[in-house]
């Protein structure tokens, strides 16, 4: 907290005793006084305060206008990130709500008791410092090939490693993982680091017509079947000098897996309706979320095209399995979504947070990207609150496990779970978990090294 304190607390009252008594009740905290509007925009200015107090009820000007309304506005457009706790009367709670959809933080009606005033003012502090180490974090991220992969779980941390170890060379990749959970990001992000200078080209292997799937990976010749008006490349032509990433290659029926595996072997390619075989230079990656080994007993996918494509096989977990990343993945849409519906300082709230840490995202990273989206969309305030989110908490499945009985491993699963979950929800910050958790830095340091957690 010590960063954000140095932002001073602005307290716009035009009441002079009042605005003394405002600062003598939030005395522990570095106070900056403005009267007006022109005085508010002034020391907003000038020091850049993290959280203002503000009467709502400043006298109107000349055209009846609330200057409260009007101080409310500028001061959001100098930094939506500012949190503003609106003051005001105690029948004025329409002009309270409107503040409030227009980005205020949160309001209380006068008169208003000191303690919770210094609560919600502390409140408002933590608010912001999460929301910058957020930023701060996000930031740090997205450099280089993979900074559209938004993780701090050890497995996805494993999972980046190992595509910047095998992105300089051509071997083929396979990745496994359920649906939503970020295949085709990583893709895009293994032919970044190769440094192949073609394009990035991704087909859907069970969105297309089986009927018209050979034609679109591989091409045809003008003529070769009714309607084939020209000469038309496929997505493997299209690729050359890049990579292709063939998603859903388990629903590749068999015809074409006989095609692609001697296309893989051979690295030539025949246009339907063809005879001349054309040289391809092009990196493969396949994904999927079924079983292939299992399709392979059934005799649904050949085994020898398994091999040919499993030279690097990408076990990707889903996200209930990542740990602390739907909060961070939250955070990084909801900032996303701000932006894109002009909606600025969006934030997640603590209710909203803790139902996003219980909730099991079957349809994992596309699934939590959707929600955040609607609650963006959706929401009557800034924060974002827990019917925004708008999800229950997933019961266990039928055939679960039995719990688990043995002392040491019940406590070590929770503290692993109350720690994980503190760094997420301040994003890493270890003096913020440590006081979220109860315990001294060394201590939190020695429980994350006992439990091998990486901040």
């Amino acid at each position: 907290m010590n960063a954000t304190r140095q932002q001073p607390l602005l307290i716009v009252e035009d009441d002079l005793s009042l605005q003394k008594q405002l600062k003598w009740s939030l005395d522990r905290f570095e106070s900056v006084l403005a009267q007006d509007v022109a005085s508010a925009v002034l020391q907003f200015r000038r020091h850049g305060p993290a959280v203002v107090t503000m009467d709502l009820g400043l006298p109107p000007d000349q055209d009846s206008v609330s200057e409260g309304f009007k101080c409310l506005e500028k001061l959001l457009e100098l930094d939506p990130s500012a949190k503003v706790i609106v003051l005001t009367g105690q029948n004025d709670q329409d002009n309270a709500l409107r503040a409030i959809r227009m980005g205020a933080y949160d309001f209380l009606s006068k008169p208003v008791d000191p303690d919770v005033l210094s609560l919600t003012v502390e409140r408002a502090y933590r608010l912001y410092e999460l929301q910058q180490e957020n930023r701060r974090l996000q930031t740090a991220q997205q450099t280089g090939a993979l900074s559209g992969l938004v993780t701090r779980d050890a497995q996805m941390q494993r999972i980046c490693r190992t595509i910047e170890k095998v992105a300089s060379s051509d071997v083929t990749v396979l990745l496994l993982g359920e649906s939503g959970t970020g295949k085709e990001v990583l893709a895009q992000g293994l032919h970044e680091a190769s440094k192949r200078e073609g394009r990035f080209v991704a087909i859907n292997c069970a969105a297309i017509p089986e009927n018209l799937l050979e034609s679109e990976l591989f091409g045809y010749e003008k003529g070769a079947f009714t309607g084939a008006s020209k000469t038309t490349i496929g997505k493997i032509e299209t690729a050359h000098g890049g990579t292709l990433m063939l998603d859903e290659i388990g629903d590749l029926p068999m015809p074409l897996q006989a095609k692609l595996l001697r296309f893989l072997q051979e690295r030539v390619i025949e246009r339907v309706g063809g005879r001349k075989e054309i040289p391809i230079d092009v990196r493969v990656i396949g994904a999927t979320h079924q079983d292939l080994k299992g399709q392979i007993s059934s005799g649904g996918f050949r085994e020898d095209l398994y091999y040919r494509l499993a030279e690097i096989v990408i076990d990707i977990p889903a996200l209930r399995e990542r740990q602390g990343d739907a909060v961070l993945l939250a955070h990084t849409f909801l900032r996303k979504f701000s932006s894109e519906l002009r909606r600025p300082g969006l934030s997640l709230g603590e209710d909203a947070i803790r139902k996003i840490e219980a909730y099991l995202w079957p349809g994992n990273v596309r699934e939590l990207q959707n929600i955040i989206k609607r609650a963006a969309i959706m929401a009557d305030g800034q924060q974002i609150t827990a019917d925004d989110i708008g999800i229950a908490a997933a019961a266990p499945a039928d055939g679960e496990e039995a719990p688990v009985l043995d002392l040491r491993t019940v406590r070590e699963r929770a503290e692993r779970q109350a720690v994980v979950a503190a760094l997420a929800r301040v994003d890493g910050n270890i003096v913020r978990a440590s006081e979220l958790l109860g315990v001294s830095r060394p201590t939190l340091y020695d429980l994350m090294d006992k439990l091998q957690i990486k901040a």
